[in-house]
C-alpha cells in the first residue's frame, strides 16, 4: 500500500489561516489581559509559536506568555504501547490559575490529545477559561465531545487517512497534506 498526498493547505493558505485566527483572537481577547497561549507537544507548539509571533507583530504593546505542554503521561493510551514512551520537553514558566488559556494544537481528530492537554494543564492551576485553537479540524471523527473555538480549516476524513502538518521556521515550506491509503 502506498500513500498519495493531497494538499489541503499550501504555505499561502496556511499563512492566511493563521492570520485569520490571530485577528479572531485579537477581536475576542482585546488587550490579552490575563491571557496565555499554551501549545501542545509535539506539533502544536510550532503552530503556537507562529501564532505568538504574529500576535506580537499585530499587538506590540501586549506581552502574551507562551507555554509548551507535554501530554505524554496524560494520554489514555500511554500504557498500551509496545515500546517505551519518551516525553517531549515542557516549557511552562507560569501558572494558569485564573488565566484565560488559549490551548493550541495542529489537528483535532478524536479529541483524546486535547483531553490529555486539559488534564495536564491542571498541574499548573485552574484556569478561568480555556479556548481551543486548531489548524485542522477533522470533524466527524470524535471519540470525545470536544469542539474547537478557532479553526483554520475543517475537513471530512475517514479513519484510514492521515493529516500531516508541516510548519517551518520561516514559513517557506508550510503545508497541510492528506494521505490516503491506496491499493496497488
Amino acid at each position: 500500500m502506498s500513500m498519495e498526498p493531497r494538499i489541503i493547505l499550501d504555505h499561502t493558505q496556511l499563512s492566511l489561516s493563521v492570520e485569520r485566527i490571530c485577528y479572531q483572537l485579537i477581536e475576542n481577547h482585546n488587550d490579552f489581559k490575563d491571557t496565555v497561549l499554551v501549545g501542545l507537544q509535539p506539533r502544536g507548539i510550532f503552530l503556537a509559536r507562529r501564532i505568538k509571533a504574529r500576535l506580537t507583530e499585530l499587538t506590540p504593546n501586549h506581552n502574551i506568555p507562551l507555554g509548551e505542554l507535554d501530554v505524554t503521561f496524560n494520554r489514555d493510551d500511554h500504557r498500551r504501547r509496545s515500546e517505551p514512551i519518551i516525553p517531549s520537553p515542557m516549557k511552562m514558566d507560569f501558572l494558569l490559575e485564573g488565566k484565560r488559556v488559549i490551548l493550541i494544537d495542529d489537528v483535532l481528530f478524536t479529541g483524546r490529545t486535547i483531553r490529555a492537554g486539559l488534564d495536564a494543564m491542571m498541574a499548573f492551576g485552574r484556569p478561568a477559561q480555556v479556548e481551543l485553537v486548531v489548524l485542522i479540524d477533522r470533524r466527524f471523527s470524535r471519540d470525545l465531545p470536544i469542539e474547537a473555538n478557532y479553526v483554520g480549516k475543517r475537513i471530512d476524513t475517514i479513519v484510514s487517512e492521515r493529516v500531516e502538518v508541516t510548519i517551518t521556521e520561516n514559513g517557506d515550506h508550510d503545508s497541510v497534506k492528506l494521505y490516503s491509503e491506496t491499493k496497488e
